[in-house]
């Protein structure tokens, strides 16, 4: 039997809330996507499923790729060095993590903020451009082969 989470919703807004939930992974203060995800579903009227499935993006497993990519990105666009950057330790506790990104490494807040933004945009476009072309393709009647 075969799971289906069926959603009354053009395409188009199915894929713009899974975006727009993709960007709020990336955004640079950890811990209220979920909050902040379901306040823009129900503000906008987008769907809450599709926005936390794009939303959950980053979890504890993906975090620290994600946001050192960003951070990394912040770096280049922003011209800083990234040579300490290593010293962050990714698996802190949140508040461990606040703490040591403030008192540490201070020189990467903007690179943090910046670099993941621009990620988080950019990777919103492409999950939305994906599931609309999946979502469309999927809706399409079947033709036969004839």
């Amino acid at each position: 039997m075969e799971a289906v989470l069926h959603v009354q919703d053009t395409p188009h807004r199915i894929a713009l809330s899974f975006g727009i939930g993709v960007w709020i992974a990336f955004f640079p203060i950890w811990g209220i996507h979920t909050a902040m995800a379901l306040g823009v579903a129900f503000l906008f009227r987008l769907s809450r499923a599709a926005m936390m499935v794009g939303a959950w993006v980053n979890n504890p497993w993906t975090m620290a790729p994600l946001y050192t990519a960003g951070t990394l990105l912040g770096c280049v666009l922003l011209a800083v060095p990234s040579a300490g950057l290593a010293s962050l330790d990714w698996s802190l506790g949140w508040r461990d993590f606040v703490r040591s990104l403030f008192e540490t490494l201070r020189p990467f807040l903007w690179p943090f903020i910046v670099g993941n933004t621009v990620l988080g945009i950019a990777a919103a476009i492409v999950g939305y451009l994906a599931l609309r072309l999946a979502l469309e393709a999927r809706r399409r009647p079947a033709t036969a082969d004839r």
